[in-house]
């Protein structure tokens, strides 16, 4: 991929690498010398090997499960079940979207991969080959796959394990003003409708879920090693299901092989792996192979969308109307905010000036895994951006006006902003026509006509796709914003040591993202600091204060504002022990990056590392000793990038086999931390865009088989699909 832009630094010079600065990632060190540590990487004294037996049906009554012959195998050290489970009430467990979900199964399976049993034993080919020697004895019952069939009143039950459940519905919610959106439908002189899909997918990371559960039955300590992107949700919520102390209960989460949302929910295999060291007294390692996380972990998009778009004949939008349907599987267990039942679809207006639009959503249980995740986006931002920008595509195609001419006329205009949408968000800023138009200007539409005549006459058919978006990302508000009853804040704790290095501990959980380098950035501006002489530490709750985790695009708005906020804090704090330095007063003193001096007088002045000593060795009377402190962030609102792509696609008229021309990127995320990381931020979405649209699709056959248990049947983008692409920022 190309890039075409150059970028101007923040205020710190090179040395010192502040925001603005393309430092190059502190973590890339290690892992490309292959020094990262991951689940696999653990192992301790003693440790037992746990695997889990999956079911082959999508949908059946468990009639018996035998597992004797597993029992005698030499190696075999337990076999558990979900009637063991429950003997200590923990056969079922809490989702994040507050329904209940399977441990193991006692009753029935309600899904093909639901987990049925699992192997404890002294390695993990011994687990393995235990799992066949279990004979479970099914009642196959009918599957059901499309979530407007499951919704059917003549639908088998799926959850017939929930008291008063009569149907397959698992939430309705809405948003915005029907009556207004009905007013606004009666003034239109035409209704355009879309009908579409926006099929299931994976996030398929690199490295699949795991953990080493450790609970010393001496001192009843719990040591979870995890791959989890909230470790410290993960262990309020672990201390509510098995009722350990959560003082006693250390989550810890090592380097993560990128996680994509796939990694914050709770997987059975986690409890599983808990129990059984609880009850046996070991450490217990449970490791999913890449088929068990394609079958069975938390998928992506699977909604089912049908859109109304009512407009002047002039090209005016007056209202929208949206129903969404989304497939939710066996277990309502996707990761989101309690408040919004379907995430954040309902941005489903996008970047244009409606005066009403009404938004209903309703969820539905099918013979399909649970789990539905925020995947390269904010909670189901993706699916919301894909329906809209078709349906103002296909408008501009019905009235017969240029789709982007048409998105010019509607797009909320700068001077409207502060935007009250009629779903009920406030945007607070955003150039939308500067954005296309840049995007426009660089791929050269004005002279595609010509372009398009040409390749005709060489037997190809040239396209032109047009997307703008805003996305709602930062979760969250407090008073809006929780998950599982945690609400959304997020957390930095700063220590400025004697010899004027840091640490930065944070309450979220990086994949992949470059938070070593970026929060160590995030300080350096406000400190003056290096960025080399900042560590930073995740993912170990005895050692970081609270957080919610890595997912939705939340890290960076929400803990790295709390990494300014607490810098800047002891900044001041700096400032109070250099005028005791100077002999000067607090308001005389002038601040550049790394250095007070007295106003008037450059020559004299500290550094911060001269404070950070005199913050242990001489500080003014009454001053608390020491250079560090905490905070807890919570947003005052969501942040609300906005951009607009532009692709040019070339389709053979003989054959029908189409590539990309060219493509061009805008985005305004924003202040760019780390250029050369936004960078490699956008071509990973650029390459998961090129594949949700040519191949990366979990499909299920009329059975219930999940088409897509493996990387031949699900594929996934690599370095030579992909097509080049030009990124411009606003």
């Amino acid at each position: 991929m190309t890039t075409t832009e150059e970028h101007a630094p923040g205020p710190t010079t090179a040395e010192i690498g502040g925001v603005g600065h393309s430092v190059k990632r502190k973590e890339d060190d290690r892992f490309i010398q292959g020094g990262g540590q991951y689940i696999e990487d653990i192992s301790l004294p003693g440790m037992l090997h746990l695997a889990l037996l999956r079911s082959p049906l999508p949908h059946a009554r468990i009639v018996n499960i035998d597992a004797s012959a597993a029992e005698q195998l030499p190696g075999v050290v337990a076999v558990v079940t979900g009637e063991a489970l429950a003997a200590h009430d923990l056969a079922w467990m809490p989702t994040l979207s507050g329904d209940t979900q399977a441990v193991l199964a006692t009753d029935k399976v309600r899904f093909q991969g639901q987990e049925v049993a699992g192997v404890v034993a002294e390695s993990p080919y011994v687990a393995w080959d235990a799992l066949e020697l279990i004979d479970v004895e099914y009642d196959p019952l009918p599957p059901v796959i499309d979530p407007k069939q499951a919704l059917a009143a003549d639908a088998p039950l799926i959850r017939d394990d929930k008291e008063g459940q009569t149907d397959n519905s698992c939430y309705q919610w809405e948003a915005g003003d029907k009556a207004a959106t009905d007013q606004a439908f009666a003034q239109a002189d035409k209704v355009v409708s879309l009908d579409t899909h926006y099929p299931r997918s994976h996030p398929a990371p690199l490295e699949t879920c795991g953990c080493v559960a450790d609970l010393n039955p001496v001192t009843g300590q719990a040591t979870i090693y995890m791959t989890s992107q909230a470790p410290h949700a993960i262990r309020t919520l672990f201390a509510m299901v098995t009722g350990l102390p959560e003082e006693n209960i250390r989550v810890f989460s090592p380097d993560i092989g990128g996680g994509f949302g796939n990694k914050v929910p709770i997987y059975p295999g986690y409890v599983v792996a808990t129990a059984a060291s609880l009850l046996i007294g070991k450490p217990v390692k449970w490791i999913e192979s890449r088929s068990e996380n394609l079958i069975s972990t938390g998928f992506a998009r699977d909604f089912h969308m049908h859109a109304d778009l009512a407009v002047k004949q002039d090209g005016t939008m007056l209202g929208l109307r949206v129903n969404m349907v989304s497939d939710n599987g066996a277990f309502y267990a996707d990761a989101q905010p309690s408040k919004f039942r379907a995430g954040l679809f309902h941005v489903v207006t996008g970047s244009y000036d409606y005066p009403a639009a009404h938004i209903v959503t309703q969820g539905a249980y099918t013979n399909k895994a649970p789990g539905g995740v925020a995947y390269r986006c904010s909670f189901r931002i993706t699916e919301a951006s894909f329906l809209i920008e078709r349906l103002v595509q296909n408008a501009a195609y019905e009235l017969n006006m240029d789709p982007a001419d048409f998105r010019m006329k509607n797009f909320i205009r700068p001077e409207q902003f502060p935007y009250h949408t009629p779903t009920g968000f406030v945007y607070d800023s955003g150039q939308y026509a500067a954005a296309l138009q840049k995007a426009l200007d660089h791929i050269g539409y004005a002279g595609m006509p010509k372009e398009k005549e040409e390749a005709r006459k060489e037997g190809k058919l040239l396209g032109v796709g047009i997307a703008s978006f805003t996305e709602a990302v930062g979760a969250g508000p407090s008073k809006d914003y929780d998950i599982a009853g945690l609400k959304m804040f997020d957390s930095a704790e700063l220590r400025v040591h004697p010899t004027g290095k840091a640490i930065l501990k944070l309450g979220t959980k990086a994949q992949g993202q470059g938070h070593e380098t970026t929060y160590a950035q995030i300080v350096a501006n406000e400190l003056g600091i290096p960025a080399s002489d900042i560590a930073v530490r995740e993912g170990d709750t005895d050692n970081t204060p609270y957080g919610l985790g890595t997912y939705a695009s939340r890290s960076t708005p929400t803990s790295g504002a709390a990494a300014v906020v607490i810098a800047r804090k002891l900044r001041e704090k700096a400032r109070t022990i250099a005028a005791h330095m100077l002999e000067a007063s607090e308001e005389d003193l002038e601040w550049e990056p790394g250095r007070f001096h007295v106003t008037g007088a450059p020559d004299r002045g500290v550094t911060i590392q001269d404070v950070a000593l005199a913050a242990y060795s001489n500080y003014p009377e009454g001053t608390e000793p020491g250079l560090e402190g905490v905070h807890y962030y919570d947003p005052p609102n969501l942040t609300y990038p906005f951009g607009s792509y532009v692709v040019v696609v070339e389709v053979d008229e003989e054959t029908g086999v189409w590539k990309v021309r060219r493509m061009v990127a805008v985005d305004d995320c924003g202040v760019r931390i780390n250029p050369m990381i936004v960078e490699g931020q956008i071509c990973g979405g650029l390459a998961e865009g090129f594949a949700m649209s040519s191949m990366q699709f979990m499909t299920f056959d009329e059975d219930g088989n999940c088409i897509g248990s493996n990387l031949m049947d699900y594929l996934i983008p690599t370095a030579s699909p992909p097509p080049s692409a030009h990124r411009r920022r606003t």
